[in-house]
This record gives structure tokens, C-alpha cells and sequence, in this order.
């Protein structure tokens, strides 16, 4: 069987864990990795071995992008490589309006091309949209609550490191039930960067407005730093006309771990759809799985 070819554009921690994905995978070949020019002198000991390229067109064949860019940064680099006829899966992780946004703007450029993209996939969103889907499903009305943590939230934690003045930061989310959170922000400031106005940076931000938020200077982030998180996904609700129907789901992870290895298995749902752009939600689960379809079903169902 021919391997899926498959780019990884980005080396940070998502980056890092999908090359090790991809490798660990029986039916993919990384092709090579897509890193800033500026990135070009300093390569990781662990890519020795793996084709470095600063523009993805270098690598010659390849039938999927994993995107690890930061969020703000997907929809420019997934239209560029949406155009040059190549699927794309991305972390993508800011809800409501901005996803479906990029949805609306990702479907018309791969359609255009002919290829696909699934954004989103990573946990949540991505793996818990589904977990969600199927408990709404079980149990049609009532109330879901997802209560993230506690652990680092890497979208949070690029957010607040880009504001000025910082040189580092982490963010910690903490569930305080109900599906609201905490929010934990930890900077290593510049040296004569001002606590007061990096805080109001931070909280104004859309990724923390919402949110009950607390900026707290360190000497050193880099000693907090703890990749763990987790989730409680919450469901009760009523089955036909029967109530108290109680559903939990969850899980502890290593976060860029969980984060890249969906987006692998996307990489390979993302070949079996038509021209267009999906969330996970909206692709049959077993699309995800390497292997033939009859002798997955023989385990699964």
C-alpha cells in the first residue's frame, strides 16, 4: 500500500509530536518539515535526518499539510497551501463565530482546488465536539457543561507570550464547575516592561475576556511548565420522554501529545472526503482509523 505523504508545517510543541505521530504510523511518510527562514540555523538534534524546507513546494509530492500554527495564523497559511492543490488538517481552537468563519473561508478554497481540510482537530475543539455530539444525540434535550483542566492551554499560553513586553508566559486554566474557568497567567516580563499594562493587554484579549482572569509576574516560567490538562465533559438530559439521564466522559492527557495525534488521524480522514472543508463532527469516526473498513467494523460494532 502507498503511504500517505504528509508535511508538517510548524515546529513548535504540536510540531514536535506530530513528526513522531506521523513516524509511528504504518500507512504515512513524513515528506518533511515547513519552518520559518529565521528557524533554518537551528535545527533539533531529532531532525538530523528529516527534509527541512521553508517553503512546502520544496518537498515535492505531498497529499496533506499538519498545520501546527498558532490559531491567529491558519487562515492565511492554509488558503496559501489550500492553493497549491494540497489537503490540510489544523488545531485551530477559538469557538464559536471565528471557527465557522474559517470553516465558510477554508471550504470555499479547497473546493476551488480540489482537495479538503479539516480544521479544528485537536481535543476541544475536535475529539470532545464529537464526545458532545453523541451525548446530545443519546439524550436530545438538556444541558452540557465542559469543564477544562487543570492544565496548561496552549492557544492561551502563545496569546499571552505575543503581547509586548513579555518574554514568556504560561496559562493555567482551572474549572470551577459548569463549565466556567479560571484563568491562570504567568509572565516572565521584559526587562522595564510594566505588570499593570501587560495584565490589561492580557485580559482584554479575546482569548481571555470572557473569563475570570489573574496576571501573575515569575522569575522564571520555564520552571512552572507542566504539558498535563485535562477535561469532564458533562451531560444530563432526557431520552425520549425519560429524564435524568447522566453521562460523563473523561480524560487526562499530555496536551501537544493528544493535540497532534488527532491531527495525524485527520491527515488521514481528510483523504477520504470530497472537495471542501469539515469539522470533526461532521466525518464518520472510522475514517480516522488506519486499516480496512470491514475489519475495523468487526472489532468495533
Amino acid at each position: 500500500m502507498e503511504k500517505i505523504r504528509i508535511a508538517v508545517v510548524g515546529y513548535g510543541n504540536i510540531g514536535k509530536y506530530a513528526v513522531e505521530a506521523i513516524r509511528a504510523a504504518s500507512d504515512m511518510e513524513l515528506a518533511g518539515v515547513v519552518r520559518r527562514p529565521s528557524s533554518k540555523g537551528n535545527v533539533p538534534a531529532e531532525l538530523s535526518n528529516i527534509k527541512i524546507v521553508s517553503d512546502i513546494s520544496e518537498l515535492g509530492k505531498v497529499e496533506v499539510a499538519v498545520l501546527c500554527s498558532p490559531s491567529r495564523a491558519i487562515p492565511e497559511v492554509a488558503v496559501s497551501i489550500l492553493s497549491k492543490g494540497i489537503s490540510t488538517v489544523d488545531s485551530f481552537d477559538i469557538h464559536g463565530d471565528a471557527l465557522l468563519d474559517l470553516r465558510k473561508l477554508l471550504d470555499n478554497k479547497a473546493k476551488e482546488h480540489n482537495v479538503a481540510a479539516i480544521i479544528s482537530a485537536g481535543w476541544d475543539p475536535g475529539s470532545d465536539s464529537v464526545i458532545r455530539t453523541l451525548m446530545k444525540a443519546m439524550a436530545p434535550k438538556g444541558l452540557s457543561y465542559t469543564n477544562f483542566g487543570p492544565g496548561m492551554s496552549m492557544g492561551h499560553s502563545v496569546v499571552a507570550k505575543g503581547k509586548k513586553g513579555v518574554r514568556d508566559a504560561l496559562s493555567m486554566t482551572i474549572p470551577t464547575g459548569t463549565g466556567i474557568h479560571r484563568r491562570m497567567v504567568y509572565v516572565e516580563l521584559e526587562e522595564g516592561a510594566d505588570i499593570e499594562t501587560v495584565s490589561e493587554e492580557i485580559k482584554n484579549d479575546g482569548y481571555f475576556s470572557k473569563d475570570e482572569t489573574h496576571v501573575i509576574p515569575v522569575s522564571s516560567v520555564d520552571e512552572l511548565k507542566d504539558m498535563g490538562h485535562g477535561v469532564l465533559l458533562e451531560h444530563k438530559g432526557v431520552s425520549g420522554s425519560t429524564p435524568n439521564q447522566l453521562f460523563e466522559f473523561r480524560m487526562k492527557i499530555n496536551n501537544p501529545a493528544l493535540t497532534s495525534q488527532i491531527l495525524v488521524s485527520c491527515a488521514r480522514a481528510v483523504l477520504r472526503q470530497r472537495p471542501g472543508a469539515y469539522t470533526m463532527p461532521e466525518i464518520p469516526p472510522i475514517d480516522y482509523l488506519s486499516g480496512d473498513k470491514e475489519s475495523l467494523l468487526k472489532k468495533l460494532v
